[in-house]
């Protein structure tokens, strides 16, 4: 894991980070696009992936095992 150093700048009466080009690049990131702050048990997690996404594909996975015979005869209709 490779770790990078930015700086908090003040943005008007907020606060910012400048992400490295390269980081933007990797992780197919461009100005505009939404990113989430997550609060772990290490710190601050940053990341383009929306938890709450996560929690509710967590969900319809458990769902579609449970119902997947279901799901498939209605599928046949």
């Amino acid at each position: 894991m490779r770790v990078r150093e930015t700086v908090i700048r003040p943005i008007g009466n907020s606060a910012g980070v400048t992400i490295p080009k390269e980081t933007l690049e990797k992780y197919d990131l461009s100005p505009g696009d939404k990113i989430f702050l997550q609060e772990t048990a290490d710190g601050i997690l940053v990341t383009p992936f929306d938890p709450l996404v996560q929690k509710a594909m967590a969900v319809y996975r458990k769902g579609a095992r449970q119902y997947r015979n279901a799901m498939r005869e209605l599928s046949k209709r």
